[in-house]
């Protein structure tokens, strides 16, 4: 499934136990000898909440939080049947989220999801250059989000991976490069820790968002634009929760030995 072009491998565990997810998730999200994906989601049991959400990055990483996967969870516990509910709870390493779905016809297409509450925001000097400063932002996992003039212009394949292992991040960080575009908009790209250049990124669109208000450089609801699509965020500011709303996307099913 994908989430505007996020494209991760889905397995219900509660049904398919997966050893070693990490070493899968590498294997598995090779494009020529794998399957292709930006990483691997694990859907499982909670004691907390209705589902449990595990993620891994293609490198192996584990994540703590991924929107546009969360948004795909909704879609698939709904479609095959594990939910006949329109707001399902997820437990995922960044806390309980809470998706509502919009099901038509026994399909859901679209999800919200309360993203919770966006914490340090704060600026990051970078250094010198058109990338002097950058504001962090947790949705749960880390954000640098970088504004700039032409985002287009952004040479992202050298400077997503140097600001990753930026200093002031010793566990890593996510980077987006956002643009202003005017009517409510922003225009954004992003290199995702250990992924990579993605075509969305759900958590980084929030921490975009909310970077973005909090600088008085857009309001409480805006759209923000990716490579893979557009998500709709809307925030009512310092320690209100954040909602994210977009399209879940269903690619194909498959079996694969182990």
């Amino acid at each position: 499934m994908h989430g505007l072009g996020n494209d991760y491998i889905y397995v219900n565990v509660m049904k398919h136990p997966l050893p070693d997810p990490e070493r899968l998730a590498i294997e598995w999200s090779r494009p020529h000898t794998g399957i292709g994906s930006d990483g691997l989601v694990l859907i499982g049991a909670s004691d907390k909440a209705d589902f449990s959400m595990r993620i891994f990055n293609a490198d192996g990483s584990e994540a703590k939080m991924c929107g546009n996967a969360s948004r795909c969870i909704g879609k698939y516990v709904y479609e095959y049947g594990l939910a006949d509910k329109t707001e399902v709870t997820l437990d995922t390493l960044s806390g309980v989220k809470v998706l509502h779905l919009f099901p038509e016809n026994g399909q859901v297409e679209r999800v919200s999801v309360d993203m919770g509450v966006p914490e340090g925001i704060r600026p990051v000097p970078l250094g010198e250059g058109p990338c002097a400063e950058g504001i962090a932002v947790s949705m749960g996992n880390p954000h640098l989000v970088v504004f700039v003039d032409d985002v287009a212009g952004v040479n992202l394949e050298h400077i997503g991976p140097l600001l990753e292992r930026h200093p002031a991040f010793p566990d890593r960080v996510n980077v987006e490069f956002a643009q202003i575009a005017g009517d409510g908009k922003i225009r954004m790209r992003v290199w995702e820790r250990g992924s990579g250049i993605t075509q969305a990124c759900g958590t980084g669109a929030c921490a975009t968002a909310a970077a973005a208000a909090s600088t008085g450089r857009c309001g409480q609801e805006t759209d923000v634009v990716m490579d893979g699509g557009t998500l709709r965020i809307r925030w009512a500011g310092a320690g209100s929760h954040l909602f994210m709303t977009g399209p879940a996307v269903k690619v194909f099913d498959g079996t694969i030995e182990i």
